[in-house]
């Protein structure tokens, strides 16, 4: 099993609910977060003040898949969520030692 984690750009997340939801993903976790990378930020005018925003905001998606749909898992968030700009996001693939159902008790693949 692996969990995907992706930081996409906040507008694009219904195009990448849909595009994991067509692969087959039945589950999801979408968390507001802010960070940078290579961007650091960026500046802004508000009200003729110039200041500095060093965290922009983004979406963290977490899903838990079976090995199999690891490889169209990735290939549609990267479609969904690739503009070609910096700032567009990160995709994590980590392995997954067990998940547990806490309603049933369901250990593994099945718990998914």
């Amino acid at each position: 099993m692996k969990k995907v984690e992706s930081i996409i750009r906040p507008h694009l997340l219904d195009a990448v609910k849909t595009a994991l939801q067509e692969t087959g993903v039945v589950g999801m976790t979408v968390t507001e977060v802010k960070g940078f990378g290579r961007q650091k930020g960026h500046t802004e005018t508000y009200r003729g003040t110039e200041y500095a925003v060093e965290f922009l905001p983004k979406i963290k998606i977490e899903v838990a898949i079976p090995d199999g749909l690891e490889e169209k898992v990735v290939g549609a968030v990267l479609e969904a969520a690739k503009t070609g700009k910096f700032g567009d996001g990160k995709v994590f693939v980590t392995s997954l030692e067990d998940v547990v159902r806490i309603r049933t008790g369901e250990h593994g693949e099945a718990a998914l």
